[in-house]
């Protein structure tokens, strides 16, 4: 087999990688039931928080939200502005609390808090939404291969899921947490490198927020030339303008707070104190992407643009061929050329760039050498991987620990049993996920946004309750996420092809990414209403409530080591 530069050094970082990915996986190997969802809470606090930062950037971060804002303008902010707001809210509110409280599972604090029926609920929903995010990552995967590697889209998902089975099967929390720690170093490289390389292409300064305030204006001119909008025109990127933008922003930070394979994060610390500070250095990190996002949009949306003016079909810029042989760039060109940019309407010629491929192409696109763009291929497997081990060990332990083991064989459960019962489960979700990755719904960072939706209209309402609420109760807390959950799914079935049903117009201009919100509101109106009419909690759950809120006498003393 003969390979270009660029391939080789797409294969050279890919398996330097994926061989330290393994080799910590297996180094990590676990035989108890702690170790495979907690890691025996043991974790040292910096490294949870690029654990943390790793599970929260999946491939939607790395590929996804830069693509949506060099798509969507200054709309595309919503991305970054839901997630990182999200992300203040579980650190404030959730995770000193649900730490404090310990063991392995959302659902199982559910469970505890109100009963075994809401937590076979609880358990249901991080199964459904941990699906449909596992989805978006297996779609960021395939988009890797197809194009660096040169697999087709069937296979490219298939190797994508067997590398996460390996790890994630064999270490348990344990092996991702360490993993994670390694992805999380490559993807930021990945990340940086070729955004200062790009800043010091375009704008002659290698730190990409300065040279980002610099090209706006170029940038607004070039795409109003194109017939677009404005680039930092404020809510024409989506359909449903201002309220739409709130809704989608509301719902992005409300299912940040209730997602389930966050928040298991914050159990891994060895106590409260290194899960709030777990919280700060993963905030951090974090920031270390999201503040070069929007220069990197920006930066691919310029650099497309310019490649794509004045140019005839013949004289399109040498990226795009490889792109389309992928199937992620179409030219649509009726009488085989595009003479300026004035009569491209007229020659009925359409240039269709996914928003997938952007960032991905962004080092292609500004002509950077083959090494930088192998490294980028790394970091997107690695965004990609980090989070989608994440999300399937959320699925294994709901099914295994608060399912079978909680609900169906208690007693004669064993470690063995239970661990096996998970692996089983983790399997059963990869192939599942392999064909739902080979026809995804929407864009990677769209898909991710179902799924924090979802989450935003199940579990956040029914934790911050749980917390705060002590009159808070089972029946209630089943309703509100039941109503919560059908609600939003159903939005989502409504407004998208999904299931072979035909997709409808949005009602009201509300996208299904911002339903999330109104779902939300939903489940805390019928989780209070119901709870008012019904019998309170008894007395020692509510004193369980005061216990997680409020520290003991004996905790106040020894403060210092908590």
């Amino acid at each position: 087999m003969n390979l270009n530069s660029m391939e080789f050094w797409t294969f050279f970082f890919l398996i330097l990688t994926f061989g330290m990915y393994m080799t910590i996986a297996w180094r990590s190997r676990v035989k108890e039931t702690k170790e495979f969802y907690v890691a025996s809470q043991g974790v040292p606090t910096i490294a949870n928080g690029a654990a943390v930062a790793a599970d929260w950037m999946s491939a939607a971060s790395f590929i996804g939200m830069a693509g949506m804002i060099a798509f969507l303008g200054s709309d595309g902010s919503v991305y970054l502005m839901g997630w990182t707001g999200g992300y203040v809210l579980l650190a404030l509110l959730l995770a000193p609390y649900l730490r404090k409280w310990g063991k392995f599972t959302v659902p199982e604090f559910v469970g505890d808090r109100y009963n075994d029926t809401v937590r076979v609920v609880a358990a249901i929903c991080a199964i459904v939404i941990s699906f449909t995010y596992v989805v978006g990552q297996m779609t960021g995967g395939g988009v890797v291969f197809a194009r660096f590697l040169g697999l087709e889209a069937h296979w490219a998902v298939i190797v994508a899921a067997v590398v996460i089975f390996f790890y994630a099967v064999l270490g348990g929390m344990k092996g991702i947490t360490y993993t994670q720690v390694a992805q999380y170093t490559v993807l930021i490289i990945a990340y940086l490198i070729p955004a200062v390389a790009v800043s010091q292409t375009i704008g002659g300064f290698p730190v990409p927020q300065v040279t980002y305030g610099t090209i706006l204006a170029e940038l607004d001119a070039l795409r109003t030339e194109f017939g677009l909008d404005r680039f930092t025109e404020a809510f024409a990127g989506r359909d449903g303008g201002q309220l739409d933008v709130f809704l989608v922003t509301l719902s992005l930070m409300l299912g940040t707070a209730g997602l389930p394979h966050v928040i298991i994060r914050f159990y891994t610390t060895k106590t409260v104190r290194g899960a709030r500070f777990s919280a700060f250095w993963a905030l951090f990190f974090i920031s270390l992407l999201y503040l070069t996002a929007p220069a990197v949009g920006a930066f691919t949306k310029l650099n497309l643009l310019q490649g794509a003016q004045g140019a005839t079909a013949d004289e399109l810029p040498a990226w795009i061929e490889p792109w389309a042989d992928a199937g992620y760039v179409t030219l649509n060109v009726d009488d085989g050329s595009i003479d300026s940019v004035s009569n491209v309407a007229a020659s009925g010629a359409d240039l269709i760039v996914s928003n997938d491929i952007l960032v991905l192409a962004s080092p292609e696109i500004s002509g950077l050498p083959a090494p930088i763009i192998g490294l980028m291929a790394a970091g997107g497997m690695a965004a990609a991987l980090s989070t989608a081990a994440g999300l399937l060990l959320v699925i294994s332990s709901a099914a295994s620990h608060d399912i079978y083991y909680r609900m169906i064989s208690k007693e004669a459960a064993s470690e063995k049993t239970q661990m096996l019962v998970g692996r089983l489960a983790m399997t059963a979700a990869v192939i599942i996920a392999i064909f739902a990755g080979l026809n995804p719904p929407a864009f990677v960072a769209q898909v991710v946004a179902f799924a924090f939706g979802l989450a935003a209209s199940t579990f956040f309402p029914i934790l911050i309750l749980g917390i705060f609420w002590k009159k808070a109760n089972a029946k209630g807390a089943a309703a509100g996420m039941l109503t919560g959950l059908l609600f939003s799914s159903g939005y989502m079935i409504y407004t998208l092809e999904l299931f072979g049903t035909q997709a409808n117009e949005h009602l009201f201009n509300i996208s299904p990414e911002g339903i999330g919100a109104l779902g939300a509101v939903l489940n805390f109106a019928v989780t209070v209403t119901v709870s008012n009419l019904t019998r309170p909690p008894s007395v020692e759950v509510q004193e369980m409530v005061e216990s997680i809120r409020y520290p003991a006498p004996q905790q106040l003393k020894a403060a210092g080591k908590l």
